[in-house]
């Protein structure tokens, strides 16, 4: 009997502790849900490996390639869309290979649960000709990162590790091991593999082909890919999250649980299908799997069956292999709980002063894409990180400058660093116009309220300089750039207007931390209702924290109310007074 701890671990929380037990040395990443916590519990044993938060997936992808080049064994983490940011340096390290073991963990997002697409990561894999592991529980987690490095290592090749939200955020017991003593590999200079100019690169295209076979050949053997034979009836090939659906659901049923998804291993395969009178293969999303097989000439039913869009379920197994319906009965109705922006939200301010002025808004990524609920509806358009500046651009070569003067972007200062930047160069240097305002919370507020470069402080909890964002726009080229407090509408609405009517590039930045920083006590504002006249112009925000009586005047519930004194500034009448002052 095992005399080992075991724990229960967050499925992130079992990937950070497989890398520490792996004897990994250095980890970058970039905050994204659902990988964000990776770095969060990793940074825990940072006596023994460093941890930081990269400006962008491309950067912290860059910073493991160099850790491993140097010899040790390293990692970066991000969510599926942050992998397309990493492609460049990801397609390129395959070709390169590795010295100490590599690993790139994509969490992806089945059921967009706070994601703009459900891309499957096991495609873009499949396209840079990386292999990739995929757990199906948390001991799997932390054990299949332990073998990852292992892997990368023995067949010089990175590999990626692919999980789920819900792999990612579900818990399961993990029996803790020791930390390996991994001894850094020497370097050797190497520029036939290290140096990717096209004469390197195609004899090493032709390396990575030789060992994706022998991995190919491998993956028959082992032991992360299994079968579990029981009725031959009906068999089922799966991996990931859907293998504990399918094990729910047809507890009898034969299935072949791939732990490794891409090289797949043929001969397993081919020999389980020959076993099995039904095969079935159960994959969210794409039909990674599917395609492989049946282009071998191997009979099985998928997609015809299963849909390519969102989570799978015990249930909905059922019903499509089974004919079993699910149990009919009407669902207990749970309140609707729409995304908002919280109490006090500085981004609050700026939407309302925006739309105020009858100005359309091309937003990005983060907190601040929340503009685009009710009642606010402030954000016309989200493509992806960095996106907002950059199409504000198109429109203005597009349409002229005075279609761009009804038109601002919108984009967080987390994001300004991570692609924005660029941007706002381009605009610059291609002799845009158009307003950016930069919406500096001073956090990267979405994921959970990380550290990034213009914070002052590291992942690892050092201090350190923290980038001037006034002084990056300016330096840039950008002649206009204006800071303003968020909660300063008068103010605000002035600078909007003046700048969004100039035939040049300006930004504004809205300088407020999020409310959620502070830990000072809060102001209260109360509502006299006999001075309330029902205008509603307090409601119009859409702060959670303001509601109607019945009889139509306005309460403040002072459990939620942050004290940002937004309402009391947009009463006319006096009805909204501060009855105690806070700390701030």
């Amino acid at each position: 009997m095992s005399d080992k701890k075991k724990v229960i671990m967050l499925g992130n929380e079992a990937i950070a502790r497989g890398a520490y037990e792996a004897g990994v040395k250095v980890s970058a990443a970039y905050p994204g849900t659902p990988s964000t916590e990776i770095s969060e519990y990793l940074v825990q044993y940072k006596e023994d490996l460093y941890c930081e938060w990269s400006p962008n997936e491309k950067v912290a992808t860059e910073v493991a390639i160099g850790a491993s080049v140097a010899g040790v064994r390293a990692m970066s983490c991000m969510k599926h869309v942050g992998f397309n940011v990493a492609a460049d340096p990801a397609y390129t390290v395959s070709y390169m290979g590795v010295r100490g073991g590599l690993v790139i963990v994509v969490a992806d997002d089945p059921g967009l649960y706070s994601s703009q697409n459900e891309q499957d990561t096991r495609m873009v894999a499949r396209a840079a000709q990386l292999p990739v592991l995929e757990p199906s529980d948390s001991a799997e987690a932390k054990e299949f990162m332990k073998l990852a490095f292992e892997l990368s290592e023995k067949f010089d090749r990175p590999f990626v590790f692919r999980t789920t939200t819900r792999l990612a955020h579900s818990q399961g017991v993990v029996e803790l091991g020791e930390r390996e003593d991994v001894e850094d590999k020497p370097y050797e200079k190497d520029i036939r593999r290290t140096v990717m100019m096209p004469a390197n690169a195609k004899m090493r295209h032709i390396e990575i082909e030789k060992r994706n076979l022998e991995l190919a050949e491998a993956a028959n053997t082992l032991p992360l890919n299994r079968v579990e034979m029981k009725s031959r009836s009906i068999g089922v090939i799966t991996s990931g999250i859907p293998y504990q659906y399918v094990k729910e659901a047809m507890p009898d049923a034969s299935v072949l649980k791939l732990g490794m998804v891409n090289p797949l291993p043929r001969k397993l395969i081919e020999d389980f299908a020959a076993k099995v009178e039904e095969l079935y293969i159960i994959e969210e999303l794409d039909p990674v799997i599917e395609e492989q097989v049946k282009s071998w000439g191997i009979k099985a039913t998928g997609k015809e069956i299963f849909t390519v869009q969102g989570e799978y379920s015990a249930n909905m197994i059922r019903e499509a292999i089974l004919g079993e319906k699910p149990d009919t009965a009407a669902p207990a109705q749970v309140p609707v709980r729409p995304p908002i922006l919280c109490p006090g939200c500085p981004h609050r301010s700026v939407y309302y002063v925006v739309k105020k002025l009858n100005l359309h808004v091309a937003g990005d990524i983060g907190c601040y894409t929340l503009g685009a609920v009710a009642p606010l509806s402030a954000v016309d358009t989200t493509i992806c990180m960095g996106s907002s500046i950059s199409s504000l651009h198109g429109m203005e070569k597009a349409k002229g400058r005075e279609y761009i003067k009804n038109w601002v972007a919108a984009i967080g200062d987390s994001t300004f660093l991570h692609t924005g930047v660029n941007s706002l160069m381009n605009m610059v240097y291609n002799q845009s116009a158009g307003t950016v305002l930069i919406l500096d919370n001073s956090t990267t507020g979405m994921t959970g309220h990380q550290d990034h470069a213009a914070t002052g402080k590291t992942l690892m909890g050092d201090p350190t300089y923290a980038i001037d964002i006034p002084a990056l726009c300016r330096a840039i080229g950008v002649k206009n750039v204006t800071e303003v407090n968020a909660f300063d509408l008068e103010t605000l609405e002035k600078v909007i207007r003046e700048e969004a009517a100039k035939d040049e590039v300006s930004v504004i930045i809205t300088k407020t931390p999020c409310v959620l920083l502070s830990k000072e006590k809060k102001p209260l504002y109360l509502v006299q209702e006999d001075q309330c006249k029902k205008c509603g112009m307090c409601m119009k925000p859409g702060c959670p924290a303001m509601t109607k009586r019945e009889n139509g005047t306005v309460r403040i519930d002072d459990t939620m109310c942050t004290g940002c004194g937004l309402c009391k500034d947009l009463c006319r009448f006096g009805a909204i007074e501060l009855v105690k002052e806070g700390d701030r």
